[in-house]
């Protein structure tokens, strides 16, 4: 089977612009009855908005391709829901929902589908900022549909250096246990004039957003665990489409796959022929302290 890749693309994008966003533009900062996903040590929130969205992308999705499987965050069931090779879209209707409760203009819809298990299409769109930044295999990327330039950005921020970047850090909902602190002291070595001396660290509490700004040129790489497919599918395909190397966030692990809970995000390079990224993934995980282990 032979799929238009930039039709999906396309009619991904006209979904997440017309029905989805202001959704989530409209509702942001009015959701005060929240409840936790996963416990009372923990802050992963999700709201009403979450359910109703996925219901209307999964409704939109299955009218014009009722043969394609569905992966969404609020029907996910852990133990049961896989991804096969079958064209499968991965959705996470709102991605930042803290920031949606709290009215930080961080929060977006990420669409992305997969082809035997690899992300092909990848849409990011935050009404907040009318920021649409989409791509397909082999098609490029759009940044609020124009073609985007991504080599001439990559070209003007010069090597990638560990010393001389600026990375995302996300704590996670989770704050306790060996997951926890391994952050926590990856953190410090990151920071530290002893350890990797990193410019800084941001976090913008959304993975699917943190993605998009790294294929923007905005930052340079994003190491975080306990993430799940949804988080990362659509970001993936539009990292691969700029040069970006996505790879898992222990020591070592050079071959991962989507749902790996784990990741480290590295931007593209000037010259993709060079060593420039695998060596800035190996300083990287000399400052990783511990092991980061997902169930």
């Amino acid at each position: 089977m032979t799929l238009d890749l930039l039709a999906i693309e396309s009619f991904l994008c006209d979904l997440a612009v017309n029905e989805v966003g202001p959704i989530i533009k409209s509702k942001s900062g009015t959701q005060q009855n929240y409840d936790l996903k996963t416990g009372s040590r923990a802050v992963d929130l999700f709201t009403a908005i979450d359910k109703q969205v996925e219901s209307l992308i999964w409704k939109t999705l299955r009218e014009k391709y009722p043969d394609f499987r569905f992966v969404g965050e609020e029907s996910y069931v852990k133990g049961e829901t896989v991804i096969t090779d079958e064209p499968t879209f991965i959705v996470d209707p709102i991605d930042g929902t803290t920031n949606f409760v709290h009215d930080f203009p961080f929060s977006c819809t990420s669409l992305g589908l997969t082809i035997k298990k690899e992300p092909v299409v990848g849409v990011i769109y935050n009404p907040h900022l009318n920021l649409l930044i989409s791509a397909s295999k082999g098609n490029g990327v759009r940044f609020n549909s124009v073609s985007f330039d991504h080599r001439s950005k990559i070209d003007s921020m010069g090597p990638l250096i560990l010393n001389k970047s600026v990375v995302a850090l996300q704590p996670g909902s989770a704050r306790e246990g060996t997951n926890f602190q391994t952050k926590m002291d990856t953190y410090q070595n990151l920071l530290s004039c002893d350890g990797g001396f990193v410019h800084g660290f941001r976090n913008l509490g959304s993975s699917a957003m943190t993605m998009a700004y790294i294929a923007l040129g905005y930052l340079d790489s994003y190491w975080d665990g306990g993430c799940y497919s949804w988080d990362v599918c659509a970001g993936w395909c539009i990292i691969k489409e700029t040069g970006g190397k996505i790879v898992g966030a222990n020591p070592s692990e050079w071959q991962i796959q989507v749902d790996n809970h784990s990741y480290l995000v590295v931007r593209g390079t000037s010259d993709p022929n060079r060593d420039d990224q695998d060596q800035y993934i190996r300083d990287f995980w000399s400052n990783v302290k511990g092991n980061l282990h997902y169930e």
